[in-house]
C-alpha cells in the first residue's frame, strides 16, 4: 500500500473509512485535529449549506453558508455537545457565500478575521464565580481572557500557579483548594463546585501559632551552617506605580511583616524563632540607593529589606530581597500581591488589610517530625536506597572546603518567544506532562550528548515542597518550603542527535522521562525526611552515592518588569557539581524560557557545552511537537489500569487521532 497521506481507519465491520489528509491536520492546544471532521460536523447541522474550518492563532475558526437564521454561537454550543471539546471552533463565522479564487476553489486567506469568543467553550459566564474564575485564570497565566470551559493546566498553568489561584480565588470569596484545581481544571467545573459548597474557606486554626522556635526543616539541614549567612538570598525587581512614597513603603510591608509569620524569624543560638506580630520594625528595612540583600542579617531578625534607586520621587523599579531561610519561589507569589495591596491602601489613606494565612510553617515544620518517623514514610526506605545504590561516573566528587560558591561559574540561555511558546503550549499539553518534565527531559538528553555513555543520570529534583501535612491550607504560607529528592533518568538507547532534530526519537524521550519522573517513591517529600529527620534511616541513606545534578525549575513569571534572582556567601559550599535551573518570565506570545547553569570550576571546564545541547534538545522538542504525529499517554496517565508503554502506543495507533485524545 502507498504512503498517500490520507488519514482512514477500518471499522469492526471490515470497512476502510477516509477520515481527511494528515497533511492538513492542525495542532490545538498538543491536540491534532483534523479540520475535515469538524467541517463535516458543521456540515450535519441543519440550515448549514457549506463549512471550512481553518487553524489560526492557535484556535480553530469555522466558516459556514447557511439558509435562514443561523447563530454561530448556536452552532457552536451544538457541536460541543457531538465533538470533544478541543475539537470545537472557537469562533464560527455565518456568511453569505464563500470567498474563491479565480480557480473556483475557497479562497482562503480572503476569509474574514474571527472575533473570537473565550476560547475553549464559547460561552459567556453565566455566574458571578464563573466571571471571577475566568478572570483570575486570565491574571495568574498572563492572557488575556479565558472561556469557562478552558482547561487550566492545558492553557499553561502547572502545580506552582494552581497555588497562586487557589489564594486568588480565596479572596475572591470562592473557596478551592490545589487539589480541586487539578481535578476539576475549568472555571465552569470549579465554579459547580464553589456553588455547591456554599460556605467560605475555613479561617486559621486559632491553635495555630506562628510564633516561637521552628524546627529545621530537611531542606535548611541539607543546606547546612552555610545557610545562616546573610547573602544567602532571593530577590525579585518589580515595577514601582507612581506616587509611591516611603512612607506608604514602610506601612505597606510592616502590614506584610505582621502578617506572614516568618518574616520576624532571627537566628539565635543555632535556633529558629519567630516573634510576635509588631516585633519587627519595617522603617529600618526600606532604604535608598542601597542593596537590598545587603539590609538581610538572619541573626538580627532581618529577613526582609526594600530598596529603590536614590534620588527618585517616583521610583521606576523596586527590589525586594528576602532571606532564603524564610522565602522560596512560590512566597514571592504571596508577598509581592501582598506588598501592592498593602502599599496601595497607606497611598489611599486606608490602614492596609490583607486576608489571614490559615496555616503557620512552624506547625507544618512540626508536623514533618512526626511525618518522618510515620511506617509509611518509613516503608519507603527500600525504594529509596535501591535508587541511590549505583555509582555516578562520570563528574567527580565535591570537596566542601575548596568547591564554593566563591569558585563556581554560571552561565544562562534565552530561548526565543516561539521556542518557549511551544513549549508550554504544545509540548507539555499533547503528552499530559508538566513544564519541569519537558525540561528534565531535554536535560537527559543533553547529559547524554555532553557525556557519551552517561545514559543514566542522577539528579537532585527540586519541587515546591508544599505538600499538605494533615490537610493543612498552605496556599497562603510564606517560607522555605523546597523539597528535593533524587531521580534516576534512564534514556539509554535514546539517540541524541534525532531529539534536537524534532524526529520521533524526541516523543519517546519525554514519554520515558515523565514515567521515570513519577516512579518516585511517595511524592518524593519522604527521602528528605529519611535522610534527615528520622534518626534510624539517616545513617544508611547518608552512606549512598549523591546526585552530582541538581534542577530546579523555578515556574512562570508572568508579572510585568518582573526580575528573578538568588544568591549564595561565597564561602558556602555548592550542593551539586553542576546545578540546572530555569524560568520562565513575562506573559502570552512574549513569554520567554532562560536557561541557567552553575557548576564547580575547578571540577568542570566544559559546562557550558552542556547548556548548549540542553538549549538545542528543547528546541528539537518544541520541532516536534508541530507534527502531526506528536503526543501520547503514559502509564501514569492510567491510575485505574494496568498498561506498558506498548499497550498505549498500540491503542492509539489503532484509533483516529480524536480518539485517542478523547480521554
Amino acid at each position: 500500500m502507498y504512503r498517500t497521506g490520507d488519514l482512514a481507519y477500518w471499522t469492526a465491520g471490515g470497512e476502510l473509512v477516509f477520515v481527511g489528509r494528515v497533511d492538513a491536520q492542525v495542532k490545538i492546544r498538543g491536540y491534532r485535529v483534523e479540520p475535515g471532521e469538524v467541517e463535516a460536523a458543521l456540515v450535519a447541522q441543519p440550515g448549514v449549506g457549506e463549512a471550512v474550518v481553518l487553524g489560526r492563532e492557535g484556535r480553530l475558526v469555522g466558516y459556514v453558508v447557511a439558509g435562514g437564521e443561523v447563530d454561530g454561537q448556536e452552532l457552536r454550543a451544538r457541536l460541543g455537545r457531538v465533538l470533544p471539546e478541543f475539537m470545537v471552533p472557537a469562533a464560527v463565522v455565518v456568511l453569505d457565500e464563500l470567498p474563491l479564487t479565480v480557480n473556483g476553489k475557497v479562497d482562503r486567506a480572503a476569509l474574514p478575521d474571527p472575533d473570537f469568543a473565550p476560547a475553549g467553550g464559547g460561552r459567556e459566564p453565566r455566574s458571578a464565580a464563573e466571571r471571577v474564575l475566568c478572570e483570575l485564570f486570565a491574571q495568574v497565566l498572563g492572557l488575556d481572557r479565558v472561556g469557562v470551559e478552558d482547561g487550566f493546566f492545558a492553557l499553561g498553568g502547572d502545580s506552582i500557579t494552581s497555588m497562586q489561584l487557589a489564594a486568588r480565588a480565596r479572596r475572591a470569596g470562592i473557596a478551592l483548594t490545589p487539589r480541586q484545581i487539578f481535578e476539576h481544571k475549568t472555571p465552569e467545573r470549579l465554579a459547580v463546585l464553589a456553588e455547591r459548597a456554599q460556605e467560605a474557606a475555613p479561617g486559621p486554626d486559632p491553635r495555630d501559632e506562628g510564633a516561637g522556635e521552628v524546627p529545621w526543616t530537611p531542606v535548611m539541614l541539607a543546606a547546612g551552617e552555610g545557610a545562616l549567612r546573610s547573602g544567602f538570598a532571593q530577590w525579585l525587581t518589580v515595577s514601582a506605580p507612581a506616587g509611591l512614597t516611603r512612607e506608604a513603603l514602610v506601612s505597606g510591608l510592616q502590614a506584610v511583616l505582621d502578617t506572614h509569620d516568618m518574616l520576624r524569624a532571627r537566628v539565635a543560638g543555632g535556633r529558629l524563632i519567630v516573634g510576635e506580630r509588631g516585633s519587627v520594625d519595617a522603617a529600618g528595612l526600606v532604604r535608598i540607593g542601597e542593596q537590598a540583600r545587603g539590609l538581610l542579617d538572619p541573626m538580627a531578625g532581618k529577613m526582609i529589606g526594600i530598596s529603590w534607586p536614590p534620588g527618585e520621587e517616583t521610583p521606576g523599579h523596586l527590589t525586594v530581597a528576602g532571606h532564603h531561610l524564610v522565602v522560596d519561589g512560590v512566597s514571592w507569589r504571596i508577598l509581592l500581591p501582598d506588598l501592592q495591596a498593602a502599599w496601595e491602601a497607606a497611598v489611599a489613606g486606608r490602614p492596609p488589610a490583607l486576608d489571614p494565612v490559615p496555616a503557620s510553617f512552624r506547625r507544618w515544620a512540626h508536623l514533618l517530625a512526626e511525618e518522618a518517623a510515620s511506617p509509611r514514610r518509613v516503608a519507603e526506605l527500600a525504594e529509596w536506597t535501591e535508587l541511590l545504590d549505583v555509582p555516578e561516573p562520570p563528574l567527580a566528587a565535591l570537596d566542601p572546603a575548596r568547591d564554593t560558591f566563591a569558585g563556581a561559574r554560571h552561565a544562562s540561555w534565552t530561548l526565543p518567544h516561539r521556542t518557549t511558546a511551544a513549549i508550554l503550549e504544545q509540548v507539555a499539553p499533547a503528552y499530559g506532562c508538566g513544564v519541569d518534565d519537558v525540561l528534565l527531559a531535554a536535560l537527559a538528553a543533553a547529559v547524554a550528548a555532553w557525556r557519551p555513555g552517561w545514559t543514566q543520570p542522577l539528579v537532585d529534583m527540586e519541587s515546591h515542597g508544599r505538600h499538605a501535612i494533615g490537610g493543612m491550607d498552605l496556599t497562603r504560607t510564606v517560607g522555605w518550603f523546597t523539597s528535593v529528592h533524587p531521580v534516576r533518568l534512564d534514556v539509554a538507547g535514546l539517540d541524541p542527535e534525532q531529539v534536537a532534530a524534532g524526529a520521533p526519537e524526541a516523543g519517546r524521550l519525554l514519554k520515558r522521562v515523565k514515567e521515570q519522573a513519577r516512579a518516585v517513591p511517595g511524592d518524593g517529600l519522604g527521602y528528605g525526611l529519611l535522610r534527615h529527620l528520622n534518626p534510624e534511616t539517616a545513617q544508611r541513606l547518608a552512606a549512598l552515592h549523591e546526585p552530582r545534578i541538581g534542577f530546579n525549575y523555578l515556574g512562570h513569571f508572568a508579572g510585568q518588569g518582573e526580575v528573578m534572582g538568588g544568591s549564595a556567601d561565597p564561602g558556602m559550599p555548592l550542593p551539586h557539581v553542576l546545578t540546572a535551573g530555569a524560568v520562565v518570565s513575562g506573559r502570552g506570545d512574549r513569554s520567554e524560557l532562560t536557561l541557567a547553569l552553575t557548576w564547580a570550576g575547578r571540577l568542570l571546564q566544559d559546562a557550558e557545552a552542556l547548556g548548549t545541547a540542553w538549549k538545542d534538545m528543547l528546541t528539537g522538542l518544541a520541532r516536534h511537537a508541530s507534527e502531526p504525529t506528536a503526543g501520547g499517554r503514559t502509564a501514569s496517565d492510567f491510575d485505574l489500569l494496568t498498561l506498558d508503554q506498548d499497550d498505549i502506543d498500540a491503542f492509539e495507533a489503532d484509533y483516529p487521532a480524536d480518539v485517542a485524545n478523547d480521554r
